[in-house]
């Protein structure tokens, strides 16, 4: 069995228990962790994971984030100056360039007001995208709260269970956060 194979039945495991009422935000975060060189390989399989979650009798609600900064980047007036110079995003150089961070908040925002309910999994792709432009750890934690379902984020990376730690793409220091990971391993 595949590793996405694995890693779709752990997720066919967990989206099938009851969900308790009253739990925190943080409670209802999952990270479907998979390794960086299986992204395109999930991308093409994230109908599998919307057809077990509505087998479950969840309702499904994707949001890609794959083009999330160039759609942002076309719409700002020095954008020509931007591919130039980036250093003058604020925020480049440490990895979060503040106003598409705020902008993809209140995007992730307005989007799970409208879909969000008790019995729905928001599951959001194209994270890696936002590789050196904004934190994963921070758009979770900006919206956490407001997710009465659960919220499913498809991570390449790893997850290290002694600590909790998470790191994208294998290539950051991680972060410690108390999602719960489902990875291939996990049955």
């Amino acid at each position: 069995m595949s590793r996405l194979e694995q890693l779709l039945a752990a997720y066919r495991t967990h989206i099938g228990l009851p969900w308790p009422a009253g739990v925190s935000g943080i409670q209802r975060v999952i990270f479907a962790v998979h390794d960086k060189e299986d992204e395109l390989r999930l991308r093409a399989r994230l109908e599998d994971f919307e057809q077990a979650t509505r087998a479950a009798g969840k309702r499904w609600h994707g949001i890609d984030l794959t083009d999330a900064f160039p759609d942002w980047l076309a719409t700002q007036e020095y954008r020509e100056a931007y591919f130039e110079c980036p250093e003058d995003l604020d925020g480049y150089p440490s990895g979060e360039v503040t106003a598409f961070v705020a902008h993809l908040q209140a995007t992730l925002r307005d989007a799970i007001t409208r879909a969000d309910g008790p019995d729905t999994v928001i599951a959001i792709s194209g994270v890696a995208t936002l590789f050196g432009l904004a934190r994963v750890s921070a758009l979770v934690e900006s919206v956490k709260d407001l997710i009465g379902g659960r919220l499913l984020v498809f991570f390449p990376g790893e997850h290290n269970p002694d600590t909790h730690a998470y790191r994208l793409l294998d290539a950051r220091d991680g972060w410690n956060y108390l999602a719960l990971p489902l990875t291939p391993d996990q049955r």
